[in-house]
């Protein structure tokens, strides 16, 4: 931002609009964010500080009256984050659409988003192997040069998934992955990452893959900010996955160039706020690259209760390169949710959440935070974690509180949903023989109890979308406040119906929005008396 100082002669001259000081004119003139913006005042002394475009400056005290304090050049909303990140990754907006589990964020929103010009993830969490490389043949088709990502999501009751996941992903030429559900590094993450590291003509460490690490908590985001252990690295290359020269560049940087700081949100969540989180995050990046002595920089994104403009425009005021959005694509056009899952979301107020445990982590302890209106999945999910840690195996149950279960949860005897868990995981993992869940839920009641109830929670997600009607109670839709933040700015505009919510004039409003707040901030840190309308960035159609 170019500025001048107080007591410059340059002056003035309007052109076919004369400089605006009314609340109204002054919005108007805010929102123009693609012109030169002159913050000017009379030399008379009651003059208001007011704001002008257009017109022509001069030096000439004859000619003009009108003093100009300062000029701000125009202001794109591709400009709002870093332009380090769009150029690594080929995007005209710092925009990410965030990966969401079970094929939410479909095929259908990744393209659009990246003929948009920003990048989308894929949802391929909870996803067979078959259905993720159908689904990123799909991608790789449409955006050809366009970049896109996809979803890896932390596996730790299996990460022999995790790893196959991976080996897809390097199969199909996936660049980008969402590291997500992440507490520590594993051998698949850093393979992923390692894996194509090669030096350039100029004698620069460059990637073939890039890891968007989303972490909530600094001590997790540190260990992907640094190098990856030596150990782990050693192993993969005595398993011939990775070459000794690829184990030798990755030594020399972070795991993640790009750090998702994510705050409050749907799914998985430490339910903190952005506000405080992001500055710990970066004062603990600074101290990384230094102490590492990384020659690029380590990029950090937001996300979390990113559903209005203001909200994406403090994000970036904190100095995100990059924002990501989730909970609020779910009831976009092209997200695979059913059409009643979305006009819940739809209706969804700012507090009509609740955490609730999580399918992937049960035994963990871990939550995920989720739509509490017009479903009763929190409260039974809540349910079956307080009798998992309250008896040691289904035969422990005591037979009322077991056929209460049956009745008004599972809606089959707990036997029988055993025997639909134990196909599962036996056709999952290699046949009865071999998968480590079978052998294990039928040596250890415990776990078998644990499988019996993740079967609730793994299921309550697929009915919500596949819109099952008799279902309806149980649906499992993961949101966090920004849905209800989405909800209450689009109503009353083009936004609020769920047949208007394409993902890409979701974005753009956000983005656009963003830059006229940012410069209404601008503004008002100059000294215009800049109106509370300013900062309320109404949706609207946008090419």
């Amino acid at each position: 931002m170019g500025s001048l100082d107080v007591g410059s002669a340059l002056r003035w001259v309007p052109g076919t609009e004369p400089a605006a000081s009314t609340p109204d004119a002054l919005c108007a003139k805010i929102a123009q964010v693609r012109e030169t913006l002159h913050i000017v005042r009379d030399t008379h002394p009651d003059a208001p500080i007011s704001l002008a475009t257009g017109g022509q400056i001069t030096t000439n005290p004859h000619q003009s009256q009108t003093q100009i304090l300062a000029s701000l050049p125009p202001l794109y909303p591709e400009w709002l984050g870093d332009r380090g990140f769009s150029e690594v990754h080929s995007t005209r907006f710092p925009y990410v659409g965030g990966a969401m589990a079970n094929g939410i964020t479909s095929p259908q929103m990744v393209i659009a988003l990246g003929r948009a010009g920003m990048l989308g993830m894929l949802g391929t969490a909870g996803l067979s192997l078959n259905a993720m490389a159908e689904r990123l043949a799909v991608v790789a088709a449409e955006l050809d040069t366009h970049p896109w990502g996809a979803n890896l999501i932390h596996s730790p009751q299996d990460p022999a998934m995790e790893m196959q996941t991976v080996e897809l992903f390097l199969a199909c030429k996936v660049r980008r992955v969402s590291a997500s559900a992440f507490m520590g590094l594993t051998p698949a993450i850093v393979r992923y990452a390692a894996s194509g590291l090669y030096v350039d003509a100029s004698g620069n460490v460059q990637r073939t893959n890039h890891v968007f690490a989303k972490i909530s908590r600094p001590e997790v985001a540190a260990r992907f900010m640094s190098p990856p252990p030596a150990t782990i690295l050693q192993e993969l290359v005595a398993q011939n996955l990775l070459t000794a020269h690829e184990a030798e560049l990755a030594s020399r940087l972070p795991i993640a160039e790009d750090i998702t700081v994510e705050g409050d949100s749907g799914g998985h969540t430490d339910n903190r706020p952005l506000g405080a989180l992001f500055p710990t995050v970066a004062r603990l990046r600074d101290e990384l690259v230094h102490n590492f002595q990384f020659t690029r920089p380590i990029r950090l994104g937001a996300a979390g209760g990113l559903g209005t403009p203001q909200a994406v425009a403090a994000a970036f005021a904190l100095g995100a390169a990059y924002v990501v959005t989730g909970s609020i694509n779910q009831a976009s056009i092209e997200a695979d949710q059913s059409d009643v899952a979305k006009q819940m979301l739809a209706v969804a107020d700012l507090a009509d959440v609740m955490m609730a445990p999580a399918g992937d982590m049960f035994e963990l302890g871990v939550d995920v935070q989720v739509l509490k209106r017009g479903t009763m999945f929190g409260v039974r999910a809540k349910r079956l974690y307080e009798i998992y840690t309250t008896y040691g195996a289904i035969e422990a149950i005591p037979a009322d509180v077991k056929q209460r279960l049956e009745r008004e949860i599972f809606g089959q005897t707990m036997e029988s949903v055993w025997q639909q868990t134990r196909q599962f995981f036996a056709e999952r993992q290699g046949g009865e023989t071999n998968a480590p869940d079978v052998i294990r839920g039928d040596q250890d009641p415990r776990h078998r109890l644990a499988l019996v109830c993740r079967w609730y929670l793994g299921l309550s997600s697929r009915w919500a979308i596949n819109g099952i009607p008799e279902r309806r109670l149980d649906y499992q839709i993961w949101m966090g406040p920004a849905q209800g933040a989405f909800n209450a700015w689009a109503k009353n505009s083009f936004l609020e119906p769920v047949e208007n919510r394409s993902v890409v004039q979701m974005a753009l409003n956000l983005l656009e929005g963003a830059a006229v707040i940012t410069r209404a901030a601008q503004c008002r840190s100059y000294g215009v008396a800049t109106p509370a309308a300013a900062f309320d960035f109404r949706p609207r159609p946008l090419a």
